[in-house]
């Protein structure tokens, strides 16, 4: 195929910030996790599919099978007012109190209902 340009499960995107490698990143649209580290405005490669650990707001009691969005900082199970963006499912249950949850990436550029 000549029109073929990658696989697509990492993409290189553009540093919005300075990141950390497994950080969960958003680029417009784009959504990933950090392979590497990267300053602000520097090329980053952000993997779009598999099973990670991020960070959840502490007070969500999460099932496996639950809808994760991102506050910005963590993953939540509350659906945003159209400013959440999907990160994915959680593959395992996390309690109230704990700080991580595994999550299998989503659907890019959803945000919770409007």
């Amino acid at each position: 195929m000549k029109n073929y340009v990658q696989e697509g499960k990492t993409v290189t995107v553009t540093a919005p910030a300075a990141v950390t490698s497994g950080q969960f990143v958003t680029v417009g649209a784009i959504r990933g996790v950090a392979a590497f580290d990267a300053a602000q405005g520097e090329p980053v490669e952000v993997a779009s599919e598999g099973v990670f650990t991020l960070p959840k707001v502490a007070a969500d009691n999460i099932a496996a099978g639950d809808l994760l969005y991102w506050t910005g900082t963590a993953c939540t199970k509350t659906a945003g007012t159209g400013s959440k963006p999907l990160v994915g499912v959680a593959t395992k249950p996390a309690a109230a109190n704990s700080t991580t949850v595994q999550v299998k990436l989503g659907t890019h550029g959803l945000t919770g209902p409007a």
